[in-house]
């Protein structure tokens, strides 16, 4: 194979790799919505307050985030003070010490980071956390790290559920449900 044709297959297989490795794809789910805080940018906070335009608050950290469980698409799920889900990534290892999400995926997938003791309403996993890339505590969940999704942009959105067959919601546990969430079900 001379070089050029080599090359050109690297690009022509880097392209979707990129694309996974930056965890887009189309999303499922269901929607609901309520009121929350606004807040900076286009991702999530910690406090997982939703910004007040149409994209999810920046990742900054809240003192000692409150995670909680609430009801969607038939299960009871992990979510936010905000009631802003939270997911987990499969291409995460359990106990890992850095998330996989790097890149063009962090910004699609930010951090549920804090700076104290997550708070726990209802949930019985294991909460620890890990180091970010910028130092910031990110928060995991029987050692895998958790993660909001910026297309979720109100509280009880679940659009991130099965992305790319790799993003997945939490239970009270902590173990990752992959199970299709049920529309118009939601408890929020």
């Amino acid at each position: 194979m001379n070089k050029r044709a080599a090359v050109w297959m690297a690009a022509a297989w880097a392209v979707p790799a990129l694309a996974l490795a930056g965890c887009g794809g189309t999303s499922g789910g269901s929607t609901s919505s309520s009121a929350g805080a606004p807040a900076s940018s286009s991702a999530p906070a910690s406090s997982s307050a939703p910004a007040s335009s149409s994209a999810p608050a920046s990742s900054q950290a809240a003192a000692g985030v409150t995670l909680k469980t609430s009801n969607a698409g038939g299960q009871t799920i992990v979510v936010d003070g905000k009631s802003m889900t939270v997911y987990v990534y499969t291409r995460d290892n359990k106990g890992t010490t850095a998330s996989a999400c790097v890149g063009g995926c962090a910004p699609l997938w930010p951090a549920v980071t804090t700076t104290g003791t997550p708070t726990l309403q209802g949930v019985t996993g294991t909460i620890g956390s890990i180091k970010t890339a910028d130092g910031k505590d990110q928060v995991t969940i029987n050692g895998m790290p958790l993660y909001y999704y910026a297309k979720d942009t109100a509280a009880g959105d679940t659009k991130g559920q099965g992305v790319a067959g790799v993003w997945y919601v939490v239970g009270a546990n902590g173990n990752m449900i992959q199970a299709a969430l049920m529309a118009g079900t939601s408890g929020y």
